[in-house]
């Protein structure tokens, strides 16, 4: 008889710990409330699974992690993979910024055993919650040897998706989360099924280790529209390392706004276009001239992704040259 997995489940809060006052709560309750243990008492079947060893790390909505939130989310899942008898780790998290947690660890953990993260769109104590099967799915997943060296996954109602591309698109429905080009996978009947593998590099093949990092560069975000005023780029921008510039369309820039981000170029702050629609390719060298300006453009990466990627870019490189490179890359 083949043993048992060994699987690590990590407590952060979120609506998947929540719980309201009626069943039909779907969208107003108590965030982060219940406790890993009591979560995974409500799934027994899930001891079938594997040997889950449980542990709370943080309680609280994800709404409010920063940086420092995923840096410790980051250093404790890589000491639990360290271990010999862990197989793999799950996370509970809340679904606000469940993307953004899942990519900053799949561009920083060193090891090739699954990595999931999982939330849920209802609290357990709702009606038609999906709480209960996103996790004994995130379970699944995390204990199936077809899941190693796939990085950081995000499951969510049934679907298997890379941390990369998956986006949250909808702020109440079940099927919030989708990719742009469609899941990794499905888990049907408690077993997941791939069909394609994440083709941009990931966990060991990238320069950067959750282990050595210890601080991380300021960027910021700022959403291009017709009325932006200028002092608000200036402000935003004056004092961050980078500034991701999410333009309308194909990360257009109102004629207003071209000088104050160039100024902000030549002070030294990284500009990258993206586009604020969230999907597609940016195209260099297209409505603006990047090169000129000295601005760096995102190949598909939404606005959230290119973030966190610029930031731990900024941790190694300064060039444009070299830094341009990472978003075709990774």
């Amino acid at each position: 008889m083949t043993a048992k997995p060994n699987i690590a489940v990590i407590g952060t809060g979120g609506t998947i710990a929540g719980k309201g006052e009626a069943v039909v709560n779907t969208a107003a309750y108590l965030c982060s409330v219940l406790g890993i243990d009591e979560i995974l008492e409500s799934i027994p079947d899930a001891a079938a699974l594997a040997n889950l060893r449980a542990e709370q790390l943080l309680q609280t909505g994800s709404e409010n992690f920063g940086n420092e939130h995923l840096l410790a989310i980051g250093k404790r899942v890589a000491q639990l993979l360290a271990q010999p008898d862990i197989d793999g780790v799950v996370i509970t998290h809340g679904t606000d910024t469940i993307e953004e947690t899942a990519y900053f660890l799949h561009l920083t953990l060193k090891s090739t055993k699954p990595v999931v993260v999982v939330g849920a769109m209802r609290p357990p104590s709702a009606m038609s919650s999906d709480a209960s099967l996103n996790l004994y799915d995130a379970l699944a997943v995390a204990a199936h040897p077809s899941s190693h060296g796939n990085g950081t996954l995000v499951v969510a109602n049934s679907e298997i998706h890379t941390a990369r591309d998956v986006m949250k698109g909808n702020s109440f429905k079940l099927e919030a989360f989708r990719s742009p080009y469609g899941p990794l996978g499905y888990v049907i009947e408690g077993r997941p099924h791939f069909y394609r593998r994440p083709s941009r590099a990931h966990t060991v093949e990238t320069p950067w280790s959750i282990d050595t990092l210890v601080a991380l560069p300021k960027v910021d975000i700022v959403y291009g529209y017709g009325a932006l005023g200028s002092n608000v780029v200036d402000f935003i921008g004056s004092g961050a390392h980078g500034l991701i510039y999410a333009g309308t369309g194909n990360g257009n820039v109102a004629a207003h706004l071209l000088e104050p981000l160039r100024r902000l170029a030549e002070r030294g702050v990284l500009i990258v276009r993206a586009s604020r629609t969230g999907n597609g390719i940016v195209l260099r060298n297209g409505s603006q001239p990047d090169d000129e300006y000295g601005w760096l453009t995102v190949d598909d990466q939404n606005p959230l992704k290119a973030r966190l990627l610029l930031t731990l870019a900024l941790t190694q490189h300064s060039d444009a040259r070299a830094l341009q490179q990472v978003f075709a890359r990774y």
